[in-house]
């Protein structure tokens, strides 16, 4: 019983999970960002011609 309560393994990998969702929201947000400011180029580009 004891050595189940010691084993971290577990936490671990749901440690490397969290970390790995949060990276994806990050890169997410970001490429949106990226995005509406490519649009927005795009947009002024097109009104310019």
């Amino acid at each position: 019983m004891i050595s189940v309560i010691r084993d971290t393994r577990g936490a671990t990998a749901i440690e490397y999970a969290l970390i790995a969702g949060l990276i994806a929201v990050v890169i997410a947000v970001a490429v949106g960002s990226v995005g509406t400011q490519v649009k927005g180029l795009f947009n002024s580009v097109a009104s310019a011609y």
